[in-house]
C-alpha cells in the first residue's frame, strides 16, 4: 500500500500504480463506513475529464456498495458542481445528499487522478484521510479487503441543470454585460458547468479548450502558471478584449486578466472585499500565509482580515469556524459564503468578478489596483526535496530562528501557523513544507528589490546551512 496518496486535502496518485482497483475499492467501502457513522445513508459521485475516471468511479462505487451506502451518479462536472450538490435537494423525490466523492486530478499531469471527499458538507482531510490510509493498509495486509464487483446500478443525480439554473439566477445583474470575455478551460470540465449559463445571460464571449480532453493537448490546465496564461492574453490583444479568465482542470480555481493586468488571489480578495464594504459592515476575510502583507492591510481597512493555512479544506473549515464572508488563495481557490456557500468554485468567482465590471471599468479597477502600496514580491518559488524531509527541514529552520547568525537581518515576529512566515523591518520571508508535493515553497516580500534580495539570500542560506 503506497501511503504516499493519503494527502493533506485530498486522496491523490497515478492510476493503476497507487491508484488500484484494490486499493479505490477499499476507500470506497471505508468511506462509506464514514458516511453510515455520521447518520447519512446516500454518497453522489462525479468525475473530471482524465481518461481512467470513468473506471476509477465504478471501483470507488462497488466500494460504497459494499458498505452499504447508496450511490448517486452526476457524470462528468466540474468539482464545484460536486460540492454544490451537498447543499440542495437535487431531484423531486431525493432527499438531500450530504456527502460526495469528486474524482479529479485537479491540475496534475494527466497520470494522475484522485478524490475530493465531503461528509456532512464538510470536507473529510488532515488527519482523517490518514487515519483512513492506516486502516486501509492494514486491512489489505491482512487480506480482509476483497473486491465486489456490486450488479446494483447508481441512480443518476442531475446536479449540474440544477447548479446551472442557480447561477443563472443568482447572476441576473450580468444580463446585457457590456464587456466581451474570454474564457480558457484548459480542456478541463470547466465549460460542462459555464457555457450555457453564459448563453443563458447572453454574455458576449470567447471559448478556448472548451472541449473536455483528458490528455490536455492544448496546455497545462493550471491558470496559477504564468506560461499557461499566454493563449488568453494573445486572444485578448488580438481581439480587443478586454478580460479574460482561465480555469484549471477541475474549475476550482482561476485566473482573472485585463488589459494591462493579471490579477493574483490576493489582489482578488482587495476588490471583492471592498465590493461586499457596500453592503456589509466590516467583512471578515481569510487569506493564506502565502498573501501579500499588502491585502491584509488593505482588508484591514475596511473589516478584518485572518491569515490562516494555505490549501483548500483548512480554508473551507476555518471559514465556516469564523463565519467569514470570503477566503482566497494566491493560486486561486476563492472561497464565497457571501451569497454562497463557503467552498472553492471558480465558475462562481469568475461570474462574481464579471460583476466588478459592471459599475467599473476594466481601466478603473485597474488603477484600483496599481494605486495600491507598491511592494515587491517573488512568485511561489520551490525548493525539491523528499516527503521524508520536507517537514523536519521546517522544524529545524524554525530552532534556527530562535538565535540566527549575527549577519541575520532583524527578526520582528515569526508567524508558525504554516511553515514559517518571517517578519522583518522591510518585509517577509515564506517557507513552507507542501501538503501534496515533495518539495518547500519560498515566497519573499519587501520594500524594495534590494530588501527583497537580501532577505531572499539570507533565509535561503539559513536554510542550506541545515542540510
Amino acid at each position: 500500500m503506497d501511503m504516499s496518496i493519503f494527502r493533506e486535502y485530498d486522496i491523490r496518485g497515478i492510476f493503476e500504480e497507487n491508484l488500484t482497483k484494490q486499493s479505490v475499492f477499499g476507500i470506497g467501502a471505508l468511506l462509506g463506513q464514514r458516511i453510515l457513522s455520521a447518520g447519512e445513508c446516500a454518497v453522489a459521485i462525479g468525475y473530471d475529464a482524465r481518461t481512467h475516471s470513468p473506471i476509477l468511479y465504478e471501483w470507488l462505487k462497488d466500494g460504497f456498495m459494499a458498505s452499504g451506502v447508496e450511490v448517486y451518479f452526476m457524470g462528468m462536472i466540474p468539482t464545484p458542481v460536486a460540492y454544490f450538490a451537498t447543499f440542495h435537494e437535487i431531484d423531486s423525490g431525493v432527499s438531500a445528499i450530504k456527502s460526495s466523492v469528486m474524482i479529479t486530478g485537479s491540475h496534475n499531469p494527466p497520470q494522475y487522478n484522485g478524490f475530493k471527499i465531503t461528509i456532512s458538507q464538510k470536507p473529510f482531510y488532515g488527519e482523517q484521510i490518514k487515519a483512513l490510509g492506516v486502516e486501509l493498509a492494514g486491512l489489505l495486509e491482512q487480506g480482509k479487503l476483497a473486491y465486489t464487483a456490486s450488479s446494483v446500478q447508481a441512480k443518476p443525480l442531475n446536479a449540474l441543470e440544477a447548479y446551472q439554473d442557480f447561477l443563472v439566477a443568482h447572476f441576473k445583474k450580468l444580463e446585457g454585460f457590456p464587456y466581451e470575455v474570454v474564457f480558457d478551460y484548459g480542456n478541463g470540465v470547466g465549460a460542462i458547468g459555464l457555457e450555457s449559463v453564459l448563453a443563458r445571460l447572453g454574455i458576449k464571449h470567447v471559448s478556448l479548450y472548451e472541449t473536455p480532453d483528458g490528455t490536455f493537448p492544448n496546455h497545462h490546465p493550471d491558470p496559477s502558471e504564468e506560461k499557461n496564461l499566454a493563449d488568453v492574453k494573445a486572444t485578448m490583444k488580438e481581439r480587443k478584449i478586454p478580460i479574460g479568465i482561465a480555469f484549471d482542470g477541475d474549475a476550482d480555481r482561476v485566473a482573472l486578466m485585463s488589459e494591462n493586468h493579471n490579477y493574483k488571489g490576493d489582489e482578488m480578495a482587495i476588490l471583492f472585499a471592498r465590493d461586499m464594504a457596500k453592503s456589509i459592515a466590516r467583512p471578515i476575510v481569510i487569506g493564506e500565509v502565502k498573501c501579500s502583507q499588502v491585502m491584509y492591510d488593505e482588508i484591514n481597512a475596511i473589516g478584518q482580515a485572518v491569515m490562516y493555512k494555505t490549501g483548500h479544506s483548512n480554508l473551507k473549515t476555518k471559514l465556516k469556524e469564523l463565519n467569514a464572508h470570503l477566503a482566497a488563495e494566491m493560486s486561486g481557490h476563492l472561497f464565497f459564503h457571501d451569497r454562497y456557500f463557503g467552498y472553492d468554485d471558480a465558475l462562481y468567482a469568475g461570474l462574481r468578478a464579471l460583476e466588478l465590471f459592471v459599475d467599473s471599468t476594466p481601466a478603473q479597477i485597474e488603477s484600483a489596483i496599481n494605486a495600491l502600496p507598491k511592494l515587491y514580491s517573488t512568485d511561489e518559488e520551490k525548493i525539491a526535496t523528499t516527503e521524508e524531509k520536507k517537514f523536519t527541514q521546517i522544524t529545524a529552520l524554525k530552532s534556527a530562528l530562535v538565535n540566527p547568525p549575527s549577519s541575520f537581518p532583524h527578526i520582528r515576529e515569526i508567524i508558525d501557523i504554516d511553515g514559517v512566515r518571517v517578519v522583518f523591518d522591510e518585509g517577509w520571508a515564506l517557507v513552507r513544507a507542501s501538503n501534496t508535493t515533495p518539495v518547500l515553497v519560498t515566497r519573499f516580500e519587501a520594500t524594495s528589490q534590494e530588501a527583497l534580495a537580501r532577505y531572499k539570500d539570507q533565509v535561503l542560506s539559513l536554510l542550506q546551512s541545515l542540510n
